[in-house]
């Protein structure tokens, strides 16, 4: 104990007892009892305080990571997604022109542009 045998601290005890006398002995090493108790306890604590602060920070590093990854991915299917419609995009008039075609062909795969409603109004009806 802090470098001190047991001839040491008996001669210490022993001068304390000649000093504070046999009445203030016991209640002045209760005290101290006490306040090392205490200090042990606020110790823990700090310990627990400082391990939980480690949790936090490893947590929050994992969210970061986790939220950088998460922006790396979206970048590149953004990036993806662009080059994909700047090399095998179809332009509007090239549309145009396919189905203009198609209909001048008489293609059945060209869609016809009255709406599904307007071709069943114009059925006659087979009720007789």
């Amino acid at each position: 104990m802090f470098g001190m045998g047991m001839p040491e601290i008996i001669l210490i005890l022993a001068i304390a007892l000649i000093v504070l006398g046999p009445k203030k002995l016991p209640e002045i090493a209760k005290s101290l009892g006490r306040g090392i108790a205490e200090f042990r306890k606020a110790t823990q604590e700090f310990k627990e305080n400082l391990e939980v602060d480690n949790d936090l920070k490893e947590a929050r590093d994992t969210i970061r990571e986790v939220k950088e990854d998460l922006e790396e991915t979206v970048r590149k299917s953004m990036t993806e997604t662009t080059a994909g419609q700047e090399t095998g995009a179809v332009s509007e008039d090239e549309l145009e022109h396919t189905s203009e075609q198609d209909m001048a062909e008489g293609s059945e795969d060209s869609v016809d542009d009255k709406p599904l409603e307007e071709t069943r109004l114009k059925e006659p009806a087979k009720d007789a």
